[in-house]
């Protein structure tokens, strides 16, 4: 049911109530008018018909919402306005543009809803006899690839896509410079026209503006009366120091640009790091793997550790140092607005795989000297008591 004949019809009429009956009032009411008028009993001509207005009654009235928008309506249009076929699409003696075109509160007695957004509701969405409103800009998506090292100390970076822009001949007007855009005749403004459909009043876009309520009598040469134009643009965004891998960055107004003077969207970055052959990022620490002799890992040394920016710095390690222990330097990780992350060095021993004579010797000796100090014994009693 069209809302437009919420102002033909009297629903508190229908069921025979005050206009301020209670609930149990409106159901006493309508279950004794349906047991009188129910198709199943009673077979009087008319009957059937004055049965459904009834209960589209109490449908409409039944519910507190939907009750209070439609005495909203009532108070504010007048009952008994709309004329089938008469005046203009349908309504006699209502002034359209300030029933539907305005959009403002109705009088002080309102119950708080805006009249133009609840008939709106019924008729495809957006608010008759309104013009199309400026709508903002759509958000853009591109991405970008950087070093490994411009991520840890921050870049600025040409990103290069294809959009929208404001067209320069019209300045985004869409009318031939020197012209301008006109009220559209077709709906006088309003963006949308109304039509008799089977006796009520249905709200379409107006066909001549497409819902803008403005035409142009001299499109652009360049952009057609859209007033933009695709083009390629190159933005120069400001990626800063720690950046992540996948990091979506947002550059706010430089987006497609907005309609009828409204901003422009914003364009978001997806920034792309490759990876680095030395270290490795996990949160804001870098970990790095780094190889030392048996005699450095036994009987302990300073090694030197790459930094990423370049540079080393000094590690100690500690005589008995085994294989994958891992050392932890503060603060020479990623640096980041919030702090700054560390530096984890994994120590890994490196097996020679060719030995001078004078190695072997020393290693023979090193044998000798420490056959008597079994590393698996402990592992093989373990399995042996396990399995006992």
């Amino acid at each position: 049911m069209s809302a437009r004949d919420w102002l033909d019809k009297d629903f508190y009429a229908v069921l025979g109530v005050a206009k301020d009956a209670t609930p149990a009032q409106l159901k006493k009411a309508y279950r004794a008018l349906a047991r009188e008028l129910h198709p199943d009993t009673n077979a009087s001509p008319g009957a059937e018909e004055r049965f459904k207005e009834v209960s589209e009654a109490y449908d409409v009235l039944s519910d507190a919402t939907t009750r209070a928008e439609y005495d909203e309506v009532r108070t504010y249009a007048g009952a008994g306005r709309y004329a089938q076929g008469g005046g203009s699409g349908g309504f006699s003696g209502v002034n359209l543009d300030d029933l539907f075109g305005g959009g403002g509160r109705a009088g002080a007695g309102s119950a708080g809803f805006d009249l133009g957004d609840l008939l709106g509701g019924y008729f495809g969405g957006g608010r008759p006899g309104g013009a199309k409103a400026a709508r903002r800009g759509g958000d853009i998506d591109t991405e970008t690839t950087i070093s490994f090292d411009d991520a840890l100390q921050g870049t600025t970076v040409g990103v290069t896509f294809a959009s929208d822009v404001t067209c320069e001949a019209c300045h985004g007007t869409g009318a031939r410079p020197g012209t301008g855009r006109h009220r559209c005749p077709g709906c006088g403004g309003q963006g949308q026209v109304l039509h008799n459909a089977g006796g009520f009043a249905v709200a379409e876009t107006c066909p001549t503006c497409r819902g803008t309520g403005e035409v142009i009598e001299d499109p652009c040469g360049v952009c057609r009366g859209a007033g933009r134009v695709r083009r390629s643009r190159t933005v120069r965004a400001r990626l800063p120091a720690g950046v992540r891998n996948n990091a979506r960055i947002r550059l706010r107004g430089k987006g497609q640009p907005g309609e009828r003077g409204a901003p422009a969207g914003d364009l978001f970055v997806r920034v792309h790091v490759r990876p680095d052959p030395v270290f490795r990022r996990e949160g804001d620490d870098l970990c790095v793997t780094v190889p030392v002799r048996y005699d450095e890992a036994a009987l302990g040394a300073s090694v030197e550790v790459p930094l990423p920016a370049g540079g080393t710095v000094t590690l100690r390690v500690p005589e008995g140092t085994q294989s994958g222990r891992t050392f932890r330097v503060r603060g020479r990780g990623v640096h980041t607005a919030s702090g700054a992350g560390d530096l984890l060095a994994t120590v890994e021993v490196v097996v020679p795989q060719r030995l001078t004579g004078a190695a072997r010797r020393a290693l023979d000796d090193l044998r000798a000297a420490s056959a008597m100090d079994d590393p698996r014994a402990d592992l093989l009693a373990r399995n042996a008591r396990t399995r006992t």
